[in-house]
């Protein structure tokens, strides 16, 4: 149980786990990619959607993204506190049960507002697939060492960002929309087995927690509101929201606004795979130079790329090769800036780890997924709604990260408590 006043650290060694390294980071890659996959496998479906279900205004085919993360958002508030209880193995199996089932049922929708609430269910269930993932790891590891496992996972679960445009693209080729929920029921089904059958229990007996409200909401607050993390926490979820704006109207500005065309799904892929070579290289040198120091530089030049964004898009006549690379390069800092962001805030709350993220989780979904929406239906046929969110929000994250480090910028590294991580090889 968490104090009103002093983060929690693990006091002895985990034990050992019985799969390898690499087999670990992609079942947790894995995992977090199915939520990933809900929603970028939707984007070249949206406009089929739109016209088989009647949708009239052309910036509702959004809903079937933006209301699925804010519900996700919601539902990352349940799944921490249950794994803080009962373990992170049995919750997380729940949760996959759930998101297959429901999968089948958005298959099956007749209309446009099933559709909806079938997602908002969805989205409750697939909470668990993100929440539980940075619980289990911050069971096994801390500081820096938990951003480098961070941003390995990261990215191994930025090809499901890379594929998933292309794999619905496929799917209605052969297949109606619908098929595509069908696949994700299948994936789910596939990955669900293999951490029944592989992964064990990873949470400390000496961490199992009462489900008491109080003491929840107490664990909660203390960790939504501890000055070290809630910059971080906050901060992330501002890039990230001027990211999910950019998914959100991705569709319309890229390929309808600039024609693309058919590439938009190459397009989009090409971005994912330049986030996870910025992870690929975060989990190089985060362990060198500190998280800190790594994710303040990105944060910095996400500003910049944003400015160059707003003057570009004030320009008469931007054309897609003029968006696509500073776009694709902002997108890169999100790699350096999100897996950092997370273990930063994270590192305080060993023995709450599973609280921590799921309240973590919570804002950072609900804050980014609101502006996201808000940023997507603020389309007007142009980039520079886009460009402003970027502007707005980095400097935001910037204000935030200040309050949280007070006032100072690329400071030390975080220390470690003696025992607090089990060091994987990842090489």
């Amino acid at each position: 149980m968490a104090s009103s006043s002093s983060p929690v650290h693990q006091s002895a060694p985990p034990p050992a786990l019985p799969i390898g390294a690499r087999e670990f980071v992609g079942m947790m890659a894995a995992t977090m990619a199915l939520q990933a996959l809900a929603v970028d496998a939707m984007l070249p479906a949206l406009g089929m959607i739109a016209r088989d279900l009647g949708v009239s205004n052309p910036n509702h085919r959004q809903l079937v993204v933006g209301v699925f993360l804010v519900a996700a958002g919601v539902g990352s508030l349940l799944p921490g506190p249950l794994s803080d209880r009962f373990g992170r193995r049995r919750v997380l199996l729940v949760c996959f049960g759930g998101y297959i089932a429901l999968s089948l049922g958005c298959a099956l929708a007749p209309g446009f507002n099933m559709l909806i609430v079938l997602r908002v269910a969805q989205a409750l269930c697939s909470a668990g697939l993100t929440v539980l993932p940075s619980a289990i790891i911050r069971d096994r590891h801390a500081g820096d060492a938990m951003a480098r496992m961070l941003s390995t996972v990261s990215m191994v679960f930025m090809i499901a960002p890379m594929l998933a445009p292309g794999a619905g693209q496929v799917v209605l080729l052969f297949a109606g929309w619908r098929a595509i929920f069908v696949m994700l029921a299948l994936l789910a089904a596939v990955i669900g087995g293999w951490v029944w059958w592989r992964l064990p229990e990873t949470m400390a007996v000496a961490h199992r927690q009462a489900i008491h409200p109080a003491r929840i909401i107490s664990n909660m607050t203390h960790a939504a509101t501890y000055r070290r993390s809630v910059g971080y926490v906050l901060g992330g979820s501002l890039t990230f929201g001027a990211m999910l704006g950019y998914i959100n109207s991705s569709e319309q500005l890229v390929a309808e606004h600039f024609g693309a065309g058919a590439l938009f799904p190459l397009l989009f892929g090409g971005t994912a795979i330049l986030m996870g070579c910025a992870n690929f290289l975060n989990a190089r040198i985060v362990m060198r130079f500190g998280a800190r120091r790594v994710s303040h530089g990105a944060l910095v030049a996400f500003l910049a790329l944003a400015l160059v964004q707003l003057v570009q898009a004030h320009a008469p006549a931007e054309t897609l090769w003029q968006f696509m690379p500073v776009m694709a390069l902002n997108a890169c800092m999100l790699g350096f800036i999100g897996a950092n962001f997370s273990a930063i805030a994270m590192q305080p709350f060993a023995g709450i780890a599973g609280s921590a993220s799921s309240i973590h989780a919570c804002l950072r979904m609900l804050i980014a997924a609101s502006l996201g929406i808000v940023i997507g239906q603020a389309y007007d046929g142009t980039a520079l709604p886009l460009a402003l969110a970027f502007l707005g929000c980095g400097s935001g994250a910037l204000l935030l990260v200040l309050f949280s480090e007070r006032g100072r910028l690329f400071g030390a590294r975080e220390p470690v408590a003696v025992h607090a991580v089990q060091h994987f090889d990842l090489h």
